[in-house]
Formats: structure tokens, C-alpha cells, sequence
């Protein structure tokens, strides 16, 4: 049953104060990142160590009651490490699946930068068909499969960059960042005693996720602004500095994260605003920099900028 505007704005507006009782921020990475999460999307979370990135992969779990496995990635780590293998039974005489911890529906891939290229291809099939094959067999994934990736953008030592594919895989690349001072400080204090994560309960549950994806789909895109989805990420195609552009994956993706973003906010609607506000979390990860423009000091994160400032906004 699709639920009513109303009981969607509720749904997402719950889980939402769920995790900001758990995560300090300035309410804009949860807005994105629910909004990934509601359009069907995958997220990456580029920050430093100890900010908060497994807290909110958790905390989120939690809170919309899903079943959650994390997974450290390492340069050992094997394609069947995380899938699972076939294991033959004597009793029975016959092969047996032991899944592995991909088989979830809430994934963190924790580092997912130190994982081999064999390993991050296997996360890629799950992601992109929200399938597993495995030992000629292909097992589908829970609806409301969502994977959480993380890496720190600093330490390359030891680490396989992902390949431009899996980056487009991707709905939004995000960033927790430092706390301000004064949230710090009210961290420190809420968990002087007991982690809140502990203390979380889940709001909702997988029914509910499917209905508000559902109700999602509904908002209405008119033929200016899906037109303006286009231009923007149209423009990135074009840039001179660039060897690739944002893909039409990624305006389908703008679109539907666009979607979830009018649906927070109760409106009927998909508005300029909901496009421009997740433009550089949708797109800046996968234009692919030209050598020169990266010793230049050029960044996707400017080149996005530059799109918006160029491309006319429908009125």
C-alpha cells in the first residue's frame, strides 16, 4: 500500500530524528543520505577517521529495523569472504550455500578502498542488479538492499582507487566532517555514560521503506525541470577539463534523490532547488579528471559549481 504525502513526510521525517540523536551534524548529510536511501540509491562516505561514518551506517540500521553487516575491507580479503562458498555435506550429499555478509540488507563496506579489484567487483554486481552469483547460482538480494561504503581520503598507501564504474554505481558521495566546537562538546556529554546508539529503537520497518520509495516515484517531475536535470549533467560532458562526464545514471539519480527530497518536504513536486541541492553529492564523484586539470588544482566539486552558475534555471 502506497501511503499517503503526509505519512511519507512522517516516515522519513522519524528516522531522520532517530539518527540525530545519534550523529551531530548540520542535518544536511542525513537529509542526503536518507535521501539516497529512499530512492533505492548506494552511498559513499569519503571522511576522515572517527567522524561518525559507522555510527550512522548503524544508527540507521537501527532505526528503520534491517538487518545489518559490516565488513572490514582489507587487501586480503577474498571474493569468497564476502559472498559465501559451497560447502559439501556428507549427510546429505549434496553442496550447501553458507552465505556470506553480503547476504543483508543494510552493508557497510567498511575502507572499501583497501579491498582487491576481484573483491570490489563482486560488490559491484551486488549493487548494480541487487544479485549475487555465486557458484553458477544466482541468489537475489532483499528489496531494501542498501550498501554503505567508506574511505578515507587521505591515506593511499596499501589502498586499489575504485575504477570509474563502481564510483557510478553510487548515488552520493557524502561527507560527515569535523564537528563544530559546541556539537563536540554535546557529544561528549551524550555519551559520557552510555553510547544513544544503544538506546535506539527502530522507527520503522522494511514495509514501510518500500512504501515510501513507492510514494517517492509518484512526486511530479515536469518537462522543464527534467530538462534542467539534463542540461546539468550535459554541461559536465562537454567540459574541457574533463576526460568523462556525469552518465545519464547519474541525472536518473539526481532525479530520483530529487524525488525523495520533495517528498521530505511535503511537496508535490520536484523544485530547481531540490536539483541544485544535490548536484555536487550526485555528480562530483564521477567526472573523471583530466591529468593536467588535477596538477592545475581544478576539482569536480568546482566543475559542478560551474554548471550550476551556467546552466539556466527553468522558472
Amino acid at each position: 500500500m502506497i501511503p499517503s504525502p503526509t505519512d511519507a513526510v512522517a516516515t522519513i521525517g522519524a528516522v531522520a530524528d532517530n539518527l540525530a540523536q545519534v550523529v551531530a551534524s548540520d542535518g544536511a548529510t542525513i537529509r542526503h543520505l536518507l535521501a539516497a536511501f529512499f530512492a533505492g540509491g548506494h552511498v559513499l562516505l569519503e571522511d576522515f577517521p572517527g567522524t561518525g561514518k559507522t555510527t550512522l551506517a548503524k544508527a540507521l540500521a537501527a532505526s528503520v529495523g534491517l538487518q545489518f553487516n559490516r565488513i572490514q575491507c582489507t587487501p586480503d580479503l577474498l571474493p569468497a569472504d564476502i559472498l559465501g562458498v559451497s560447502i559439501f555435506n556428507p549427510q546429505t550429499h549434496r553442496f550447501e550455500v553458507h552465505r556470506g555478509p553480503l547476504f543483508t540488507e543494510i552493508l557497510l563496506a567498511d575502507e572499501i578502498n583497501r579491498a582487491s579489484p576481484r573483491t570490489q567487483s563482486a560488490l559491484l554486481e551486488a549493487m548494480a542488479e541487487a544479485q549475487i552469483s555465486l557458484d553458477g547460482a544466482t541468489h537475489a538480494l532483499p528489496p531494501a538492499f542498501f550498501v554503505i561504503a567508506t574511505q578515507n581520503p587521505v591515506e593511499f598507501e596499501g589502498t586499489y582507487p575504485l575504477p570509474e564504474a563502481q564510483l557510478d554505481r553510487f548515488a552520493l558521495r557524502l561527507s560527515l566532517g569535523y564537528l563544530a566546537p559546541e556539537h563536540e562538546v554535546a557529544m561528549l556529554k551524550a555519551r559520557a555514560v552510555n553510547d544513544p546508539l544503544t538506546a535506539l529503537s527502530a522507527r520503522i520497518g522494511v514495509d514501510q521503506v518500500l512504501a515510501v520509495r513507492a510514494q517517492a516515484r509518484r512526486i511530479g517531475v515536469s518537462d522543464e525541470l527534467l530538462r534542467y536535470a539534463v542540461d546539468l549533467c550535459g554541461a559536465t560532458r562537454h567540459m574541457p577539463e574533463l576526460h568523462v562526464g556525469a552518465s545519464p545514471r547519474a541525472t536518473l539519480t539526481l532525479l530520483r534523490c530529487a524525488q525523495v527530497l520533495a517528498c521530505t518536504d511535503g511537496i508535490a513536486h520536484v523544485l530547481p532547488e531540490h536539483l541544485q541541492e544535490l548536484a555536487i553529492a550526485v555528480l562530483a564523484h564521477r567526472l573523471l579528471l583530466k591529468p593536467a586539470s588535477r596538477h592545475a588544482g581544478i576539482d569536480a566539486v568546482r566543475l559542478v559549481g560551474r554548471a550550476l552558475e551556467t546552466v539556466p534555471v527553468p522558472r
